[in-house]
């Protein structure tokens, strides 16, 4: 009897160790460092940017913005406001908004062009501010206008074209659409190689440029972990196990931060101490 209840003490106070897991996909696109849907996973920086239900999304102040692809060789991802309006369809006024942080490390690019449709002639682009607007690949309002049937509705209403902007992300972060005096807006991206190219062949969407934290996250995935930082002070760490995070590696004592060794020390003591009762009551 006295056996057995050692052996319930061993399973009670002993800890269970187990392998943290960071998802590494979401709705079709890979989740690589700097980016983590976990928190504690990925950079501090780009901590609760990527939200991940049954698709990948990317959230700021105004909104979730449907990832639709990461290249993590050209450092950009490509996301998709399903409220915004395209060739094939006219959708309600709204902005869209980045946070102060998020305008810093990962702006929209700059072959990312923002048109502003529909604008009053009172509109600061039109007047004061008309440097903002520039010449898009030759494109002009009345094109735009003629080729999407989701935008003719502005030019049969007037039997004119109501002037538009092309313009770049700068323009509607600074200004609100309200401030705009435009009624709606589309985004394209790859403007560079739209030149000869009609509107209904357009990719509509933002691409953003994002920049890469030099935390050393490379020593971390070569010996088997993943990157990852601490939620409470947001000191980068290398994520091997729940019990054992190194703040560089995988596999090497020296470099097992003071609380994780900590936790190793008292979990072997108590071990020690268990297994010296066991076999005190075995003999």
């Amino acid at each position: 009897m006295q056996f057995f209840v050692a052996l319930v003490f061993i399973f009670r106070f002993l800890p269970v160790y187990s392998v943290t897991l960071c998802r590494t996909v979401c709705g079709g696109v890979a989740i690589k460092y700097p980016f983590g849907v976990d928190d504690g996973c990925g950079a501090p920086q780009y901590r609760q940017m990527l939200n991940c239900t049954n698709d990948l999304f990317f959230v700021t102040p105004s909104g979730r913005y449907k990832v639709e692809s990461i290249d993590y060789e050209k450092k950009t991802m490509v996301v998709y406001d399903p409220a915004m309006s395209t060739c094939a369809i006219l959708q309600p006024h709204h902005d869209f908004a980045m946070s102060d942080v998020q305008s810093v490390i990962i702006p929209p690019t700059s072959d990312t062009v923002f048109a502003l449709l529909n604008c009053s002639i009172d509109s600061p682009v039109l007047n004061h501010y008309k440097n903002l607007c520039f010449d898009f690949a030759g494109h002009s309002c009345d094109e735009l206008y003629g080729a999407c049937n989701a935008f003719r509705i502005f030019h049969s209403s007037t039997n004119s074209s109501p002037p538009c902007c092309f313009t770049g992300y700068d323009t509607v972060k600074y200004m609100s659409m309200n401030i705009l005096d435009c009624t709606h807006y589309t985004s394209v991206i790859n403007a560079d190689s739209l030149k000869g190219i009609g509107p209904l062949d357009w990719v509509y969407g933002i691409k953003l440029s994002y920049s890469m934290p030099d935390t050393g996250c490379d020593r971390c995935t070569r010996s088997g972990g993943t990157c990852g930082y601490d939620t409470e002070t947001g000191v980068m760490m290398c994520l091997c196990s729940t019990s054992m995070n190194s703040t560089r590696e995988c596999g090497s004592m020296g470099d097992i931060g003071g609380v994780q060794k900590l936790d190793f020390w008292t979990n072997f003591h108590a071990f020690a101490f268990v297994l010296g009762a066991l076999t005190y009551l075995i003999i």
